[in-house]
């Protein structure tokens, strides 16, 4: 074989199993290499709340309020025979926010109780009891 040559068989020279393995390793090589090289994105942190969805953040910030913002992580009964669900500790991994604080987080839109959560978030800054809304699970923040 000269130099130029691969010493790699032709996908048709390999079994229907070298094959599997040959394209999920460069699935995977795709995928962890992009995770890997993809830079973290950072949120945008606003100082009032403009967004469509904050009418509805407002009434839930109000709601969780009534009920002392629980640190439990959890589905809580709502007024309107619905549940939200309480998502106890935010990490602020990310730095978005006022680092060392202590953060907790809360689903805005009420549901069926164990429905599937949805984007938009609620974090309460327990340090300073200022409350963010996010519309789009933490990618950015309006302060209430």
């Amino acid at each position: 074989m000269s130099e130029m040559q691969s010493s790699t068989p032709h996908p048709r020279e390999m079994s229907p199993l070298a094959r599997m393995a040959a394209v999920l390793s460069a699935v995977l090589a795709l995928v962890v290499g992009g995770f890997v090289a993809a830079p973290a994105a950072q949120a945008d942190v606003y100082d009032s709340c403009t967004h469509s969805g904050c009418a509805e953040a407002y009434d839930s910030r109000s709601i969780w309020s009534s009920l002392g913002y629980p640190g439990s992580r959890g589905w809580y009964d709502w007024p309107d025979g619905r549940c939200n669900f309480a998502g106890g500790t935010y990490n602020n991994y990310e730095g978005e926010l006022p680092a060392g604080h202590s953060y907790l987080e809360f689903d805005v839109t009420p549901r069926a109780c164990g429905a599937s959560r949805q984007a938009y978030r609620l974090v309460l800054d327990r340090t300073t009891g200022i409350v963010y809304f996010s519309p789009n699970h933490y990618g950015d923040f309006y302060r209430m």
